[in-house]
Parts: structure tokens; C-alpha cells; sequence
């Protein structure tokens, strides 16, 4: 297991355990379809690459929530 998570520290950067997971696996998905790291990778998994993103402050969890226009349905309704 990756120290990191053993510890607090990471839960409290992003928020919650809800939001790190969330940040974790949006990354995930993002490095699979073939994003860069934003940081060294070598010798890494990608579990290692995001934790060291996440704990660099390189990524961040997006606080800003769903925008207007995606939850207003009303437009739609004709």
C-alpha cells in the first residue's frame, strides 16, 4: 500500500475521502487515455504517479460543482 494514504495529510488537501477518491479516479482515466504526468513517473504505477500529482498540489479537486446550464433542464422542456 502507498504510505501516503495511511496518513491523513491527503484526505484533508483535497477535502474528504469522498473527493479524493473522485480526484483519484477522474486522473486515472485521464492517464489511461493518454494524459502526461505532471510529474516524474519513473519507476511509479499510476496509483504512485496521482498521489505524488495530489500531494505536489499539481492536481486539485474541482470545487466549483456542476454549472447552471448543466442542471437547468428547463431550456430543454419545449
Amino acid at each position: 500500500m502507498i504510505e501516503s494514504l495511511k496518513d491523513d495529510t491527503i484526505i484533508n488537501m483535497v477535502g474528504g475521502r469522498f473527493k479524493l477518491t473522485a480526484l483519484m479516479q477522474k486522473r486515472w482515466v485521464e492517464l489511461m487515455q493518454g494524459a502526461r504526468p505532471t510529474v516524474d513517473p519513473a519507476g511509479k504505477n499510476e496509483l504512485e504517479i496521482i498521489v505524488q500529482e495530489i500531494l505536489e498540489g499539481k492536481i486539485a479537486a474541482d470545487a466549483s460543482g456542476p454549472s447552471k446550464s448543466d442542471t437547468d433542464d428547463s431550456d430543454q422542456e419545449s
